[in-house]
């Protein structure tokens, strides 16, 4: 149906942990925030270009600290290569090519990178003069569509790939832009619009400025993007946990890792979006998606046995929301995804009570006398 949109769907057997495929996106981006608080990424996969030693220390503050067994960051600083254009940085050369070859050639700002007055920085600036953080998109997702098409030889193949994702009605991408924009919406929606066709105006995809085409397409990357979170801190880590270690040495390990994440408030990602399909949603997902390789690249993996013909789904809400009442999680995915899941688990309790959870344990709470209480 028109509100679940298009789905994924196995053509084959899956045993539980399986990985069903490695998905690249067509599209990704940096949060702008993020990228302006110096976490430092590849501006083509968003693998994390600090070390694990450099992003503890940035964010520690402690400008001397020292990573036990150093040789377990995966990050090669040797490898890393800027454009030679504008500076900004890659994991690698090949990472460079294909930015370059997909859409950097049209992006890339030369001598002007820091120029305030060009107009990709305004549009940027706009951005997170609306956008704040935490952030959920990136009008750079928007920029590389329209690039990415632009530089094309295909120009209608990568169309055709675009318009694969799911679209919404007039009143639901009115919501979706209101989610992201907040109140003054309307405004700051007039502002980028005039910003984004300033700096990027394609007269083959004139569709896309118009203001109704521009509402679409916003919401299009609203409703479509997928998170990502990149760390070459997490992988030490990861790493440092696979080790065989005597006892001992494995407590110091542990307690310096314990102490460490305190003193950075586990603040070491390099935050970013992309562009990507990896499954409808379900209560009960019967896949999960993740990034693994500390870059762009999605791997969706099985968490139970699929048979062929049965559609594969992740969940758009975490765990924690995945426990809490049909009403409580009805409300999260209806004001940040704007459907309402008709899962198994969904249908299953259709009868209960349009409670919160939050209602649901204040009601327990009145229920209760001081005996009843005293004995939990």
């Amino acid at each position: 149906c028109s509100s679940h949109g298009k789905g994924l769907f196995a053509k084959k057997p899956f045993k539980k942990g399986d990985t069903i495929f490695i998905e690249r996106p067509l599209v990704s981006s940096q949060f702008l925030w993020n990228a302006l608080y110096k976490y430092r990424a590849c501006e083509y996969c968003l693998r994390a270009l600090e070390t694990a030693e450099e992003n503890s220390r940035r964010l520690s503050g402690r400008a001397a600290l020292s990573l036990p067994h150093p040789e377990l960051c995966k990050v090669r600083p040797d490898r890393h290569q800027p454009c030679p254009h504008c500076q900004v940085m890659y994991c690698s050369a090949e990472c460079r090519q294909a930015a370059w070859e997909q859409y950097h050639k049209l992006l890339c700002l030369g001598p002007s990178h820091h120029d305030p007055d060009h107009p990709l920085n305004k549009l940027q600036d706009a951005w997170r003069s609306v956008h704040y953080p935490p952030e959920t998109s990136s009008i750079m997702i928007m920029a590389r569509m329209v690039a990415s098409i632009k530089q094309a030889e295909d120009k209608g193949r990568w169309q055709r790939l675009f318009s694969q994702f799911c679209s919404r009605t007039a009143n639901e991408e009115e919501e979706i832009v209101h989610k992201l924009l907040g109140e003054k919406f309307q405004g700051q929606l007039g502002l980028l619009r005039n910003l984004f066709t300033t700096a990027l105006y394609e007269e083959s995809l004139s569709q896309w400025f118009t203001p109704d085409g521009f509402r679409s397409l916003f919401s299009l990357v609203g409703t479509n993007g997928q998170g990502i979170g990149t760390s070459s801190l997490s992988q030490w880590v990861h790493a440092c946990d696979a080790l065989e270690l005597p006892s001992q040495q494995r407590e110091q390990l542990d307690a310096f890792i314990d102490q460490l994440y305190k003193d950075i408030d586990k603040g070491h990602f390099s935050c970013t979006c992309s562009l990507c399909c990896a499954g409808n949603h379900s209560c009960v997902p019967n896949a999960e998606a993740s990034f693994p390789d500390n870059n762009f690249l999605l791997h969706l993996a099985a968490l139970s046995d699929i048979s062929p013909g049965e559609e594969i789904c992740i969940s758009y809400l975490d765990v924690c929301q995945r426990d809490r009442s049909r009403h409580s999680r009805h409300k999260i995915l209806r004001e940040n995804y704007l459907f309402v899941c008709s899962c198994q688990k969904c249908m299953s309790q259709m009868d209960d009570a349009d409670l919160t959870s939050e209602d649901e344990e204040e009601v327990e709470g009145e229920g209760e006398t001081e005996d009843e209480m005293t004995d939990v």
